[in-house]
């Protein structure tokens, strides 16, 4: 691959990932509800002709198709052009931020050594808190350009919130740069890599875990999730976004989303590993006979699970005929080759034509997979703990909210930076 084609390539696909995480997010958010609050959830909405409900994915389309036919509508007096700015500013920063995460481990390709990270910079961190920083005046800017009091007041509390917790998140960064001695993300991940005290993995988690618990709390208040969501509580005050409407209110939701997701991914990055599988150097997944059953593995598991899905979905498919009088009855029927029987003929047709070369040709590729899954895996963790705490912990009053941001997360960053000072000078870690 040439050199601009694969900065094409690295610079899009953390966009792409992105991007296609916001439906995942929606999904998460109205399933984990559900689940949370026992209820079944949306379920009904389904594609005409082909019955498929996806578990209620599709209210997402009918969602997308709602905001995209709702009238434009701009506030009298607004400032129009910053009005429409804010929200597209909203979402090009939380695109931004997740330039500085690396995806994968170094793949060789062909003989060159490739990694999926739009930017590995020296100051990665840095860089990654001064772009989402900027996010603040994408606040600001919605509730003055509104020219709405009401609105102004809302982007003003939001934006308080948003500094006072970027201090607390500072401080945490500050231990980690102690202990990891760079902030270049990249570097961080393959310090992880090692163990600590002959059993654990060296994660940040178990080095810095005062300062994950400050990261943790600051990133809830980053991006306004409960209980620190001032912007969304419609019931007892107004937010910044409540001048806006359809498309453009649609960008504001996206960048909460993409945000949680950024943060997620930064939580996996600096405390969990990363991509590093735990006890498993990524050497040891990129060796040619250990990628050779590792891929031969993921193609068994994959027929099995194939099988199995397909089987299962073929008996709900029964139900759905009796159930159903309408294109829903075949739904069972259409996801169990889509989900189910494809994937496993996929995988044995992958298997007869390549099975022999796979050691050969994507041994270092196998193990960046590998490692993109086990990063991801980390990040929908944290994205289902945004949910799971969404939906369990009442909101803060803003008093309380202020003050747990300087009056015990502040001084307990300064702690952690001290205790971290003493740990390394008596050479603990």
């Amino acid at each position: 691959m040439d050199g601009f084609g694969w900065l094409f390539l690295k610079a899009a696909v953390p966009w792409l990932l992105l991007l296609q995480m916001i439906p995942v997010m929606i999904f998460l958010e109205r399933k984990g509800s559900a689940f949370i609050a026992d209820r079944v959830g949306p379920n009904r909405a389904f594609v005409p002709g082909l019955g498929l409900r996806l578990a209620g994915m599709v209210h997402n389309l009918t969602d997308v198709v709602k905001l995209l036919t709702k009238e434009e509508f701009v506030p009298n007096h607004a400032n129009r052009r910053l009005y429409i700015f804010a929200p597209m500013l909203a979402l090009f920063i939380s695109l931004v931020v997740g330039m500085v995460i690396p995806l994968t481990p170094k793949m060789t390709i062909f003989g060159e050594s490739y990694q999926i990270q739009a930017l590995d910079a020296d100051l990665g961190i840095l860089i990654l808190l001064a772009v989402s920083s900027i996010g603040v005046y994408a606040v600001t800017l919605a509730g003055w350009a509104s020219n709405n009091k009401y609105s102004l007041m809302g982007a003003m509390r939001a934006t308080a919130q948003m500094i006072s917790y970027e201090l607390s998140m500072g401080l945490a960064v500050v231990g980690l740069f102690m202990v990891y001695g760079t902030p270049n993300l990249g570097e961080m991940v393959e310090i992880q890599g090692g163990s600590f005290l002959a059993i654990l993995p060296r994660w940040g988690i178990f080095l810095q875990p005062i300062g994950f618990l400050l990261f943790l709390i600051a990133g809830f208040a980053e991006t306004n999730r409960t209980p620190f969501d001032m912007a969304e509580g419609e019931s007892e005050i107004v937010g910044f976004h409540v001048e806006y409407g359809g498309v453009k209110f649609a960008l504001f939701f996206m960048a909460e989303y993409i945000h949680m997701v950024v943060v997620a991914m930064v939580l996996s990055t600096c405390f969990f590993g990363g991509y590093q599988v735990p006890w498993v150097s990524p050497e040891t997944l990129a060796d040619p006979e250990n990628a050779a059953l590792l891929s031969k593995g993921i193609l068994f598991g994959t027929m099995i699970a194939g099988i199995l899905v397909g089987l299962r979905l073929l008996k709900w498919h029964g139900k759905n005929r009796l159930l159903w009088r309408d294109s829903r009855k075949n739904e069972g029927l259409v996801l169990s080759v889509l989900m189910g029987f494809g994937p496993a003929l996929a995988a044995l047709l992958i298997y007869m034509l390549w099975g022999g070369e796979l050691s050969t040709t994507l041994g270092s590729t196998i193990g960046g997979l590998v490692g993109l899954a086990t990063l991801m895996a980390k990040t929908l963790f944290f994205c289902w703990l945004f949910v799971w705490v969404r939906w369990t912990l009442p909101r803060f009053r803003y008093d309380q909210l202020m003050a747990l941001g300087w009056k015990i997360l502040v001084p307990l960053g300064l702690v952690n930076i001290l205790l971290t000072g003493i740990l390394i000078k008596m050479d603990i870690w």
